[in-house]
């Protein structure tokens, strides 16, 4: 077990990526991660953009962030909404300031763009936001998984098991 004694923390809102998840998700507990799952509101279900619901463990408000190695931030259309919340801009910006590991795969790049963490970074997201991520300072690249630091990006779903095995070790080194 690999990251026991680790904890990771999930945001979440509707229409997140299912698989973009829920595979980070498991992938960190079958190595002995602690893995919660935040959202606006404490034991709510989260669907999906295909179904998957997801229930969270805990409000934003409830975070206490200085208690946990990672926070990973799923893709989807749920980052579009989360970047509104400036409990989860402060989280993004508390682990970027403690050089604690950050997740970020497909959309969820708008996330740490507003959280304004990207300048000098190197990084991936979807093709999609790459005008955005540069936009925001970030030197963007055409990989299925860039690791800079303690922040770790991925494309899409085709790229999970790469940024699966990215984040593993991303968070044993943290």
């Amino acid at each position: 077990m690999r990251l026991k004694n680790k904890q990771v923390l999930t945001v979440v809102e509707h229409e997140f990526e299912d698989s973009e998840l829920i595979y980070p998700h498991y992938r960190l507990k079958e190595e002995g991660a602690v893995v919660h799952i935040a959202g606006r509101e404490a034991d709510k279900e989260y669907k999906g953009k295909h179904g998957v619901p997801v229930t969270s463990d805990l409000s934003f408000e409830q975070v206490i962030i200085e208690e946990y190695d990672a926070l990973l931030v799923p893709g989807g259309w749920a980052p579009d909404k989360l970047r509104r919340y400036p409990e989860v801009l402060k989280m993004v910006q508390h682990m970027d300031d403690h050089s604690k590991v950050i997740g970020q795969i497909c959309h969820a790049g708008w996330v740490l763009i507003s959280a304004d963490i990207l300048k000098g970074k190197k990084v991936t997201s979807t093709p999609g936001i790459k005008d955005d991520m540069v936009n925001a300072g970030a030197e963007w690249h055409n990989e299925e998984v860039v690791t800079d630091g303690h922040i770790v990006s991925s494309r899409r779903p085709p790229d999970l098991p790469a940024y699966g095995r990215a984040l593993v070790e991303a968070v044993e080194r943290g």
